[in-house]
């Protein structure tokens, strides 16, 4: 069927009076958006279904969101009772019908007889995570685009050991989500009788306190090792972070910290933002006006629905550097294992992972104090996916984090977490305080002992059917006719997983190591409409770490954008 019969069929099934079909009908003379909207369905990438909200096969909408449903509904109830009784948590965030989406996804698995575990409001992504685990879920779905654009809307999909689905659950989910008609076979119970049967049940504050003891619980130096005045700034960017940040800054003690008003409330237009990624320096702008109001030395920051996490620090003549993902996980490793190894808690047998496009500085640090530093394949539901590969190693898990300012530090939470790699930071930023440092100081202690890191993470973003095919064709350039060298520096080793790589899985990316202790990797985007690059270089100053990497960089956009 192409996307003029899919177009039609909807516009055949749909009644006149739905909101869908008023949209479709608006669309009926602009053939390139209705090709964009029905040329495929929306697939399972890094983080499950992300789409813009609207009519259309690949669209968020309550068909796309109720097929996907109903496709792991009929894959949970198929395990038979156990797996319907342990039922599914199902969280939301602030974003245009994100509840909407989360109440239909309960009655779509309570008509299947699974219990639906609902949170009565938005609540972070980790906290989703958290709660799977706790209660012995079989599975979890969030509604979330994360920190895309106000546009868009996602469905996260989790699995009992509560992280986002692997390669294996998500293949699964797709064929049964495939055999689901959505103008058939979507069946939803009435939210009200399934709430008094006990099919659904919204979850009680007690899950909150426990998903912020828990955070509180990674604490690394005790109160009396901390200035907790030291001046901070916090912005939930309008999103889920709101009260269990504040709640945890309040609860630990900090007394001079500040939450930006215009950003505390939920807002699906994220209107004093726009685009609400903290990894986007513009999303720090009114953090930045009020910490130079109140001479904040830390700013802080969560997407909307708080799994991301980023920072900027004071520098001595007033203005504040933006600290890119790889940064701040060099601070937190460093942070984590000093702070260890000075109370005498450093395991022998400790453990950490990053993502294979995640820079080496990290695992530097590591191992200078005998951790090793294992890699995985992007996003947490690899990242956390290792940590049983860890278990069985005899390996304590002491934390994960990726460049895309994504951090995990907690073996019970399995995915990245802003609220407590929020609690980190500030009291890394209150324990340095109190002996006269500020984060800046430690930054350049760590690139003093180790060496001096540059890294830059840029993206193409190429949309719709031709920006899809051409960075098929970036990809298929790069490997039929890889660069011999880059920035002038030869390239000594090429790694490409689309077969794996030793014990890392299949997955679309390259990875050329320079002989300079540079490199750089390519991956297409798993969510978004972009081709990712991922470049670092080390050199005997920061200054000229970057000039390299620059350079690196460059040439390898020239080389690329030259590819049709």
């Amino acid at each position: 069927m192409d996307y003029m019969d899919e177009y039609n069929r909807w516009l055949s099934e749909l009644d006149e009076a739905d909101p869908l079909y008023a949209e479709l009908i608006s669309i009926k003379d602009d053939r390139p958006e209705i090709e964009d909207r029905f040329y495929k369905d929306l697939s399972f990438g890094t983080a499950g279904l992300r789409g813009k909200t609207g009519a259309g096969t690949n669209r968020m909408n309550r068909l796309t969101v109720g097929r996907a449903s109903q496709g792991i509904a009929e894959l949970i109830a198929a395990k038979g009772e156990e797996a319907c009784e342990k039922g599914i948590v199902i969280a939301h965030d602030p974003r245009h019908f994100s509840r909407d989406f989360s109440v239909l996804a309960a009655c779509i698995f309570a008509a299947k007889g699974i219990k639906a575990f609902l949170f009565n409001d938005l609540r972070p992504t980790p906290e989703l995570a958290f709660v799977i685990r706790r209660l012995g879920a079989i599975s979890g779905i969030n509604i979330t685009a994360s920190h895309n654009p106000r546009e868009y809307n996602g469905f996260k999909a989790y699995w009992s050991d509560g992280c986002q689905v692997g390669a294996d659950i998500a293949d699964r989910m797709t064929e049964s989500i495939q055999k689901v008609d959505m103008f058939r076979d979507i069946e939803t119970a009435d939210y009200e009788l399934a709430l008094s049967d006990g099919l659904i049940t919204v979850l009680s504050p007690e899950w909150d306190r426990r998903y912020l003891d828990e955070i509180k619980s990674l604490s690394i130096h005790g109160k009396d090792e901390l200035d907790l005045s030291v001046p901070i700034v916090y912005t939930p960017l309008n999103g889920a972070g709101h009260i269990p940040f504040t709640t945890m800054l309040s609860e630990i003690g900090y007394t001079n910290w500040h939450e930006v008003r215009e950003q505390a409330e939920p807002d699906p237009d994220f209107s004093t933002v726009g685009y609400p990624n903290p990894e986007d320096t513009k999303a720090f702008a009114l953090s930045e006006k009020l910490g130079k109001e109140t001479g904040a030395e830390l700013l802080m920051a969560t997407d909307p629905d708080s799994d991301r996490f980023a920072v900027e620090i004071a520098c001595p003549d007033g203005s504040y550097l933006p600290l890119n993902g790889n940064q701040t996980g060099y601070i937190l490793v460093n942070y984590i294992l000093e702070g260890k190894k000075s109370s005498g808690s450093l395991p022998p047998n400790g453990a950490m992972v990053k993502s294979i496009v995640t820079g080496s500085l990290g695992t530097v640090i590591a191992e200078s104090y005998g951790i090793r530093m294992y890699e995985s394949l992007t996003g947490f539901k690899n990242i956390c996916g290792r940590i049983p590969f860890l278990e069985d190693k005899g390996l304590l898990y002491l934390f994960g984090y990726e460049e895309s300012i994504g951090y995990a530090a907690s073996v019970n939470i399995r995915d990245k977490d802003g609220i407590s790699a929020g609690m980190l930071i500030a009291e890394a930023a209150a324990y340095y305080r109190k002996q006269g440092k500020t984060l800046l100081d430690v930054l350049n202690e760590i690139y003093q002992k180790y060496g001096y890191f540059a890294e830059d993470e840029p993206s193409i973003i190429l949309e719709g059917i031709d920006g899809a095919e051409r960075i098929r064709r970036m990809m298929a350039a790069l490997r039929a006719d890889p660069p011999k060298e880059a920035g002038g520096i030869p390239v000594d080793t090429i790694i490409d997983y689309k077969t794996g790589h030793e014990d890392i899985p299949p997955s679309d990316v390259l990875r050329f190591f320079l002989n300079e202790g540079s490199w750089f990797a390519v991956r297409p985007s798993g969510t978004e409409p972009k081709i990712k690059f991922y470049f670092y270089s080390k050199a005997s100053s920061r200054e000229e770490a970057l000039e390299k990497n620059n350079r690196i960089r460059d040439d390898i956009f020239t080389r690329i954008r030259s590819v049709d």
